[in-house]
């Protein structure tokens, strides 16, 4: 996190990754958006851009549901490339397009 400008820790589901982000981010003061939780999700599918506009750290929990958000992150990144502003967690195929006939979880 102090060198890198988005941290992605990926991984079976049920496997500590949310444990994981709460342990690296204790000492820091984030914004905290869990793509589980359905009118969370609602909000970055409708507005992806305005939902990662936030000038510290953002933790996302289960990325790979709204993927669209990637591109959003990116252009935030690439606008300020201070390190440190995105941990995501993810527990598909979070990179790279999904196979057909596969949702995500």
């Amino acid at each position: 996190m102090s060198d890198t400008r988005v941290v992605l820790i990926n991984g079976a589901r049920q496997s500590g990754k949310s444990t994981l982000v709460r342990l690296l981010a204790k000492e820091r003061t984030a914004e905290w958006r869990s793509l589980d939780t359905p009118v969370v999700r609602q909000t970055a599918q409708e507005d992806p851009a305005g939902f990662v506009a936030f000038p510290d750290l953002m933790v996302i929990d289960e990325i790979q549901r709204v993927p669209e958000l990637m591109l959003s992150i990116k252009e935030q990144v690439d606008t300020d490339p201070r390190p440190g502003r995105f941990l995501l967690t993810g527990s598909a195929r979070v990179l790279g397009p999904r196979k057909p006939g596969r949702a995500a979880s």
